[in-house]
């Protein structure tokens, strides 16, 4: 009786969870994904443009931007063969730390925003693809457009980015040959602290090489670091 009773409850379960599944609304496509983020960063943007005060760009970011983006996946490719040279505890820190140079990389490109205009191509993919390339063309009043590229991976947590190239030029791979020289050099742990270093420099930009595609994406002209 027992066992009926289990079975019952268990087929139960799972009817219930078939139906869940049929009710959940699909998950958004990858370019909706961007289109939504650019949009919602930009109002924000636009409307403290607008009214003359000061963005919270760290906030604009935690809540917005870093959800999409897939740190892990972006590290790994950064470090490269050296990742497997490191521990699991070493990995963690090695992500904390190029997660915060990102943002940090992101927040001061978002500080010079300037009523840029983003649009997005058509996507090619096909069914059950879980790897596609967004692209998009930002538009900057005086300036020619620019080629915006979104590597994106489809997984738990939805549509991720795990890289951005823009006129070609990949915002991680930028990083690659300067980390290689430093594990080269000392090891996993000199990376980490390299990273930790760069990132308690209050006040100072982040590298003119890993800013320059940034910039380019809400910038009308580069610009040094501060």
């Amino acid at each position: 009786m027992r066992s009926l009773r289990a079975l019952m409850m268990c087929m139960a379960w799972v009817a219930g969870s078939a139906h869940a599944q049929l009710l959940a609304p699909p998950p958004a496509r990858p370019d909706v994904v961007m289109n939504t983020l650019t949009s919602e960063v930009i109002a924000v943007l636009k409307q403290d443009l607008a009214a003359g005060r000061r963005t919270d760009i760290a906030s604009l970011i935690e809540n917005t931007i870093v959800p999409v983006f897939d740190f892990q996946r972006m590290t790994r490719i950064a470090v490269a063969r050296n990742w497997r040279l490191a521990s699991p505890q070493q990995q963690a820190e090695l992500v904390a730390q190029f997660r915060t140079l990102l943002v940090r990389t992101y927040s001061y490109a978002l500080s010079g925003y300037q009523d840029q205009e983003i649009t997005y191509r058509p996507l090619r993919v096909a069914e059950g693809d879980t790897e596609v390339l967004v692209r998009s063309i930002v538009r900057r009043r005086g300036a020619p457009p620019v080629s915006i590229d979104y590597e994106m991976a489809e997984g738990i947590a939805g549509w991720q980015v795990y890289d951005v190239k823009v006129e070609g030029v990949s915002l991680v791979l930028n990083y690659r040959e300067s980390f290689a020289g430093v594990v080269s050099a000392g090891g996993i742990d000199a990376l980490i602290k390299a990273l930790s270093d760069k990132n308690r420099q209050v006040g100072k930009g982040p590298d003119a090489a890993a800013l320059a595609p940034v910039l380019m994406i809400y910038s009308v002209g580069t610009r040094g670091p501060k």
